[in-house]
């Protein structure tokens, strides 16, 4: 973490703390509390930044980006994501099913949907950077 937040430090020392002396049965009851906590406190420093950028822009001191600016980011970010949860069940149900040649056979098919999906990106935002810059002429 880039900036630390002395509070949440504390918070998430006492959590591991106390996970230490209860024990591993009562880690869900000790964890919701911090994750809200974590959640909360990223949510409060992203309401900050947009606020801050919403300043800037109104002052002039930064150009104004387009709506779409962070969209490849969270798309492929998003498909990596699923992804990966979904890589665990299926490369069991793999492994189970068909050895080793089953597991290759699933990460093949989980890298392919990546690719694939990086690939049609990459050319729709070619497609509109294209279209963008004949209308500009």
């Amino acid at each position: 973490m880039a900036t630390h937040d002395p509070e949440l430090r504390k918070e998430l020392d006492a959590t591991l703390q106390t996970r230490k002396e209860l024990g591993p049965e009562y880690e869900s009851e000790l964890l919701e509390p911090f994750l809200e906590k974590l959640d909360q406190n990223v949510d409060r420093r992203v309401r900050r930044q947009l606020a801050e950028q919403q300043m800037q822009v109104a002052r002039g001191t930064q150009p104004a980006r387009r709506a779409d600016a962070g969209t490849e980011f969270w798309q492929r970010f998003a498909v990596a994501m699923v992804s990966l949860v979904l890589a665990i069940p299926l490369s069991a149900i793999a492994v189970v099913n068909a050895g080793l040649a089953g597991l290759a056979v699933c990460w093949a098919g989980i890298v392919g949907v990546n690719a694939v999906h990086g690939l049609w990106l990459q050319a729709a935002l070619r497609q509109r950077t294209e279209r963008r810059d004949a209308d500009a002429d």
